[in-house]
Formats: C-alpha cells, sequence, structure tokens
C-alpha cells in the first residue's frame, strides 16, 4: 500500500554538432575507443538500447531498403529503423559485423574518455529530488556520458528536428506522449527556437 516516490533527475543527450565531433576524431591508434565510439553512435543513430544495439547482425540490415529491422530484447518488439548515413558507414567499417562490445559498466567507463577527448568539457547543472529535497550538482558534461545518452541523443534530435513525435515512439518504443515528452531532453530556450519556425509565430 506504500506508493514509491519517483525520483526526478535531468539526463544529457548530445547534439548533432557534438556526435559530428566525436564521429570525425582519429581514433586508429586506440582500438578500445575506436570501437566504443563506433557502437555509441550506432545506437545514437538508431534509438536502439544498449542490449539492442550491441547485437545488430548481418541479417538485420537491408542496404537496398535503407533499413535496420531488429526484435528488442526488453519489450520484443519488432521495430524498422531508417539506416544513418553514419550508421551505414560504420556497418561497412566492419564488414556488416560490429564488433563485439565490452559490458556496460565498461562501456560507459570508457565512452567518458571518448566525450572527454571530443571536447565535451561545458559545465552542466544536474538536478535530482531525492525523497521531495531538489538537489543541484555541475559536472562536466563528459562525466555524464553513459550508453543511454545514446538513445535520449536520438529521440530528442528527431524530435528538433520536426519529426513527428508519432514517428519517432514507433522507434523508441514509447507508449504515449506524456512518456514520450519526459524522455526527450530540451531546454526552454529550444523550444522557443522550435515554436518560432511554426507559421502561427510567422
Amino acid at each position: 500500500k506504500f506508493k514509491a516516490r519517483k525520483e526526478d533527475s535531468d539526463s544529457i543527450y548530445l547534439t548533432v554538432e557534438e556526435l559530428k565531433k566525436m564521429g570525425s576524431i582519429d581514433f586508429s591508434a586506440s582500438p578500445r575507443l575506436d570501437k566504443v565510439r563506433d557502437l555509441f553512435l550506432v545506437g545514437c543513430y538508431t534509438g536502439l538500447r544498449f542490449s539492442d544495439f550491441t547485437q545488430i547482425k548481418p541479417e538485420n540490415i537491408d542496404f537496398e531498403k535503407s533499413i535496420l529491422q531488429i526484435r528488442t530484447q526488453k519489450t520484443g518488439q519488432r521495430v524498422s529503423i531508417p539506416l544513418h548515413p553514419t550508421v551505414k558507414k560504420i556497418i561497412e567499417k566492419y564488414d556488416s559485423v560490429l564488433p563485439k562490445a565490452y559490458v556496460n559498466q565498461l562501456m560507459n567507463r570508457y565512452l567518458k574518455e571518448v566525450a572527454s577527448i571530443a571536447g565535451l568539457k561545458q559545465t552542466v547543472q544536474i538536478t535530482i529530488t531525492k525523497g521531495g529535497e531538489m538537489q543541484k550538482n555541475s559536472y562536466p558534461k563528459y562525466e555524464l556520458v553513459t550508453t543511454h545518452t545514446a538513445r535520449r541523443s536520438f529521440a530528442t534530435n528527431l524530435y528538433l528536428a520536426d519529426v513527428p513525435s508519432i514517428s519517432i515512439m514507433k522507434i523508441t518504443g514509447h507508449k504515449t506522449e506524456r512518456s514520450f515528452m519526459q524522455y526527450i531532453k530540451i531546454s526552454q530556450e529550444q523550444n522557443a527556437d522550435k515554436l518560432l519556425n511554426h507559421p502561427f509565430f510567422s
């Protein structure tokens, strides 16, 4: 009969510009970071969870239709995702067989290295509500990057690009627009900029 209190916290996402910067770095001298960066970018451009984007196999890829089809582990739902040019390039780099991922904890540690090298060092303030109390802490952005940042980046960047919410939800698996809107991360300023492009404000 006890109702659990929801612990609210801010989460980050990476912008398209930050993803391009990360993708442009030559990690050939560090195969470890090269692999982690590539797998992370696949997650950023497919919206798949870590458990799914690390299990992509050649049979999931239809180059003719430029679509990735996979049954997600968490929900068993079959999703079809357009192949972003970055994903195509990475898949071709590994001859359609993506490298085996490190365990999630290790991936997150290496991702912070990748994000730091990519220069994601701006200060980000994180607010978390614990037991009804609001706490604010500041961190360099790279310290907050995890494998889950990929999925949140995908949803937020598509939303900012004016892709209809229902189309994004078909990929992310969100059942309601309310849960989806809680998931994406845009600032008040970004929301205002987005609205400025709407005919109502023209």
